[in-house]
């Protein structure tokens, strides 16, 4: 037995968990927090607006009030989209977990299954809500930018694959290859075509929107930061509205550095984390290197802590760091980066 005392604990009376699937939603509510040993109520519905109603008619014969009920469940992409945006139509609370911090919650735990995981999911709402940070539906027009990039992503990728066929040329007779040389630069073409039209959506959604198109404008402001990183950078953080400050970013982006010691015996060296977003951590390391090639401040900072003897990744990835620290400052002062050194004397 364990009490839990929380200030959230007088507002929420039952944590419901839901486990997400393509086609079905495990639900477990739990209606008695306090008490781990209580009897749980345990159902599956489908992943559909009729199936998520069902959710809330079980609370009503249950008598629990919607107004007092914490949902939780991982953030499984699309598949847990119908469920987020029914949530935020009824004006319900609800909290979208990453799937790791549920599992490293659970401890030392053996087997698996949909019931389980829904119960372990209802347990963290309940002894977690000193983390609780309530979700959201973003607004329609990052929706779409989020929906688009990723379609370039997976244009970008299969014109890579494609380009690759060029590479057996002059070492392959014109004979065996013109066939596939064909085909191969039509469907280039076909996807050249196809990201012009996707670049050309995600500029006119931007334009559209006078909040997006004045971040980007001031991201942009920045040397080194093209319109992609920007657009990225808009959809990571909901326009801003997800991260308090640039530190945060970093951890999430994978470049705030971490110390690794423990007493005498372990002095690791301080170094990045590799769980991380792996293309916002991609993007900023191209910035940085267009910032150190094109920003005078950037350019001298890298010389000169390389003289020092600092490692030149170290001092790479402090630029990354930089230029998140400078993309907030802008963010939260509306005005457009100035390269003071210009005006030295």
């Amino acid at each position: 037995m364990f009490v839990l005392k929380n200030k959230f604990m007088e507002k929420y009376s039952c944590f419901v968990g839901i486990d997400v699937s393509k086609a079905k939603l495990d639900v477990t509510l739990l209606l008695s927090p306090i008490d781990p040993n209580a009897p749980q109520v345990h159902f599956i519905v489908s992943n559909d607006q009729k199936g998520i109603g069902q959710i809330l008619k079980e609370l009503k014969r249950k008598k629990v009030a919607a107004d007092t009920v914490l949902f939780c469940f991982e953030d499984t992409g699309v598949y847990s989209m119908p469920l987020s945006c029914f949530l935020s139509e009824k004006s319900l609370d609800y909290w979208m977990v990453p799937a790791i911090e549920i599992k490293r919650s659970k401890g030392i735990s053996r087997g698996k299954s949909d019931k389980a995981d829904a119960n372990d999911i209802a347990f963290y709402a309940a002894t977690h809500l000193h983390k609780l940070r309530l979700s959201s539906v973003a607004p329609e027009n990052l929706l779409k930018l989020k929906i688009l990039f990723t379609e370039r992503e997976k244009v970008m990728k299969a014109l890579s694959i494609l380009e690759s066929t060029l590479e057996g040329n002059g070492f392959v007779s014109k004979n065996v290859m013109v066939t596939v040389t064909k085909i191969n630069a039509a469907g280039i073409r076909q996807l050249r075509k196809s990201l012009q039209l996707l670049e050309k959506e995600m500029r006119d959604i931007i334009a559209s929107d006078d909040v997006l198109c004045r971040q980007s404008e001031l991201i942009q402001s920045l040397p080194g930061l093209g319109p992609m990183t920007a657009t990225y950078i808009i959809i990571v953080t909901k326009a801003f509205q997800s991260f308090d400050n640039w530190r945060q970013l970093a951890c999430y982006a994978g470049v705030a550095p971490y110390e690794f010691s423990s007493g005498s015996s372990i002095k690791g060296r301080t170094k990045v984390h590799p769980m991380a977003d792996k293309k916002l951590k991609s993007l900023l390391n191209m910035c940085a290197m267009n910032a150190k090639k094109y920003d005078t401040e950037m350019m001298l900072y890298f010389e000169r802590k390389v003289a020092e003897g600092k490692n030149k990744m170290l001092v790479l990835n402090n630029i990354r760091c930089k230029l998140l620290g400078r993309i907030f400052a802008i963010i939260k002062r509306n005005t457009p980066y100035v390269d003071v050194l210009k005006f030295a004397a």
